[in-house]
C-alpha cells in the first residue's frame, strides 16, 4: 500500500531540501537548509530533522500506522553489494552506508537514488515525459549528470551506474577537442567537461579569451555578441552528438533536460537536428526533446517518488 504521505529529500552540495507530497502528489511543505560541509554524522542528523518537520507539516505522528515514505537523492550513487555511496562530489558520503544509516535513524526503510535518476522519475511520474515508458533525464548545470526511469522506476544496475553519461568521453569529437579537459574522475575528454555550466565558461574562455559564467555568455549570444553566440552554438552541437550516442544505445522514448543549462529555451528547437545527423542510419529524430516541467524542485519530487505511485 502506497503511503498517505511522500517525503522527498534532494541532498546537495550546498542546501538539503525536502518536500512532502500527498497521496495526489500535491505538495503539503517544504524546507530548505544549509548542507553541513565535511561532516557525515552532521549530514546525517540534518536530513532527519528536515524529515521531522515535513512530518510534524504534514500531521504524522511517530506512531501513525503509516508513515511517510523517504527517499533520497544523492549526488552520487549506492553500490547495491556493499550499500555505500560512490561517486559522490560531496566526497565525505563516500564509502558510507548511508541508506542504512538513515532507515535505521528513521525506523523505516529509506530509498537513496542518484539525483539525476530522481529527475528521470520526477518528470516520468507527472512531469514532462508522464507516461512515457523509458526516459532519460539529463542535469545541465555545473556538471552533467544523467539518469533513466523505465516504467517511472528507476534503473541503477549491478555497478551503480545506469545513466551516468557525462563520464563517457565526448563522442565524435573533432582534433581541436582532443585530448579534451583533464576531469575531476581522472580521465580526459568527459561529455561532463564539455557540455556543463563550468565547460562552457572554461570553452568560451579559451576561444574569445573573456571569462564569463554561463548565464552571462547566454544573455550575451541573446544580445548579439558574434563570440557568445559561436560558444553556444558549440555548446548544442557537443550536447547534440553526446544525446546521439544515448539514442544509439537506448532509443528513449523521451529525453528530459533540467537544471541551469535547461533554461536556453533555444536548445530544444536546435539539438534534435544536431542529434539526428548521428544517428545510426540516418532520418529524423523521433524522441521529444524536452524541458522538465518541474524545474529545480523535479529532483526533490522524484525522490519522493522513489516509492511509486
Amino acid at each position: 500500500m502506497a503511503a498517505r504521505v511522500r517525503i522527498g529529500i534532494d541532498l546537495g552540495g550546498t542546501k538539503i531540501e525536502g518536500l512532502a507530497l500527498d497521496e495526489a502528489g500535491a505538495e503539503i511543505a517544504r524546507l530548505r537548509i544549509v548542507t553541513p560541509q565535511h561532516n557525515y554524522d552532521a549530514t546525517v542528523k540534518a536530513i532527519l530533522e528536515v524529515v521531522s518537520y515535513l512530518e510534524r507539516r504534514a500531521k504524522v505522528s511517530p506512531g501513525d500506522q503509516q508513515p511517510a515514505s523517504v527517499g533520497v537523492g544523492i549526488p552520487g550513487t549506492i553500490v547495491q553489494s556493499t550499500g555505500l555511496v560512490k561517486n559522490a562530489n560531496s566526497t565525505w558520503l563516500n564509502g558510507r552506508p548511508l541508506e542504512r544509516d538513515l532507515a535505521a535513524a528513521l525506523g523505516r526503510p529509506v530509498r537513496c537514488a542518484n539525483d539525476a535518476n530522481c529527475l528521470a522519475v520526477s518528470e516520468a511520474t507527472d512531469g514532462a515525459a508522464a507516461g512515457a515508458r523509458l526516459v532519460f533525464a539529463v542535469i545541465l548545470g555545473t556538471g552533467c549528470g544523467g539518469g533513466i526511469a523505465v516504467d517511472g522506476n528507476v534503473h541503477v544496475g549491478p555497478n551503480g551506474l545506469g545513466g551516468e553519461w557525462g563520464h563517457n568521453p565526448l563522442p565524435w569529437a573533432t582534433q581541436d577537442e582532443l585530448p579534451g579537459p583533464c576531469c575531476y574522475c581522472g580521465e580526459f575528454g568527459c561529455i561532463e567537461t564539455w557540455i556543463s555550466g563550468t565547460g562552457l565558461a572554461r570553452d568560451h574562455g579559451e576561444v574569445a579569451g573573456v571569462r564569463l559564467s554561463g548565464p552571462a555568455i547566454a544573455a550575451a549570444a541573446e544580445a548579439g555578441d558574434a563570440a557568445a553566440e559561436a560558444s553556444i552554438a558549440r555548446l548544442e552541437g557537443r550536447i547534440g552528438r553526446a544525446l546521439a550516442s544515448v539514442v544509439n544505445l537506448l532509443d528513449p522514448d523521451a529525453i528530459v533536460i533540467g537544471g541551469g543549462l535547461s533554461k536556453l529555451d533555444r536548445i530544444y528547437a536546435n539539438v534534435p537536428p544536431l542529434i539526428a545527423r548521428h544517428l545510426f542510419g540516418g532520418g529524423t529524430l523521433a524522441t521529444p526533446v524536452l524541458k522538465a516541467q518541474h524545474g529545480d524542485a523535479s529532483g526533490v519530487r522524484g525522490a519522493a517518488w522513489l516509492w511509486g505511485k
